[in-house]
């Protein structure tokens, strides 16, 4: 069985009024069923990413990992030993 990506499903017999779909969704995306099998993602307009990603400079990833180090310390050190 396939993991489904989200918790709204909507049956192709559904999909004739897509508008119903997304207002009962709330604005998540929604799985598109046929015959019990995910054939389609329905995702809202305003939920598309229209911009570039912005990447993270080296002095903001070394910041974030000083940042933390107290909380990843113990992880490290368990993990050393396995």
């Amino acid at each position: 069985m396939t993991r489904l990506l989200t918790n709204h499903i909507a049956t192709m017999t559904e999909m004739r009024e897509p508008h119903k779909v997304l207002e009962r969704a709330g604005g998540k995306p929604v799985a598109v069923m046929k015959n019990s099998k995910c054939v389609a993602y329905l995702v809202p307009a305003e939920n598309v990413v229209t911009e570039e990603p912005r990447y993270a400079t080296r002095e903001e990833v070394m910041a974030s990992l000083r940042k933390r180090k107290a909380v990843n310390q113990p992880v490290l050190d368990y993990l050393k030993d396995k």
